[in-house]
């Protein structure tokens, strides 16, 4: 069995492929969903409710401030009940990823303290959205919110979710099936881009 290292994982998603870990089993699983998670860039709308908090600028955005905190904060349950599928290696991995240069974090600061924020990986034209948190009410929305803006305007072409969930589906995710998404995704990973 191949070592897991950052090149490995980034092989992985240039095929369509992404790893997650079963902390009960204490292994990391790769998966490749028949039906893929995707948020259009161009049809994602703000909901009215955010468009106060952002123009009262509640929040401080920073890019790759401190991502080792995000994927700290990304990593711990949100319940009781929820998994964790966020391991300590994965974590090592993806500090790893963002050292360089593919992995980032999109934060969202209340009082100059870590409020909320997400991180993924980006290649080529593609973000591949990996998880998200908050600890103030509204902080993940903006930290997505931004994201979107970014994405927008440097001219990414497909964002990523994975999996259709009822957070990702309040941003607007759709399912598709996966040959459409490796198509999105080979045409997407020839244009280069810089996130960061």
């Amino acid at each position: 069995m191949e070592i897991l290292s950052p090149e490995l994982v980034l092989e992985c998603y240039l095929a369509g492929i992404f790893p997650m870990a079963d902390e009960e089993e204490k292994e990391i699983y790769f998966h490749s969903p028949e039906i893929r998670a995707i948020i259009p860039l161009d049809t994602y709308k703000c909901s009215k409710s955010l468009r106060p908090v952002l123009n009262k600028n509640t929040f401080e955005i920073r890019i790759n401030h401190d991502f080792e905190a995000v994927i700290n904060a990304c990593s711990h349950p949100r319940s009781a009940d929820d998994g964790v599928w966020i391991s300590e290696e994965m974590k090592a991995i993806y500090i790893k990823i963002h050292q360089m240069g593919f992995a980032h974090s999109v934060e969202a600061y209340y009082n100059d303290k870590l409020a909320g924020g997400l991180y993924g990986v980006a290649i080529g034209s593609v973000f591949f959205g990996e998880s998200m948190f908050y600890t103030v009410p509204n902080a993940s929305k903006v930290a997505f919110y931004h994201l979107i803006e970014r994405l927008r305007s440097r001219n990414y072409k497909l964002l990523d979710t994975q999996y259709i969930n009822a957070n990702v589906a309040r941003f607007g995710a759709i399912e598709i099936p996966k040959t459409l998404f490796i198509e999105k995704l080979n045409s997407a990973l020839a244009i280069n881009n810089i996130f960061a």
